[in-house]
């Protein structure tokens, strides 16, 4: 699933309480997300969010 994802410098993997689950973000250009989310899927990602980024600094 990480290899699919697009990011500016390389996307958040963080642990979560449960060790056998990994929280992934990355900033993704809009454009690319309808084709993106269902290779995640199918990859066997869950739980995708989309969400709208307000300001990168």
């Amino acid at each position: 699933v990480v290899r699919l994802l697009p990011s500016l410098h390389a996307p958040t993997v963080s642990h979560l309480y449960d060790r056998d689950w990994l929280a992934l973000e990355t900033v993704v250009d809009s454009h690319l997300v309808r084709d993106l989310i269902p290779r995640l899927t199918a990859a066997g990602a869950q739980g995708v969010l989309e969400y709208e980024l307000k300001k990168m600094v």
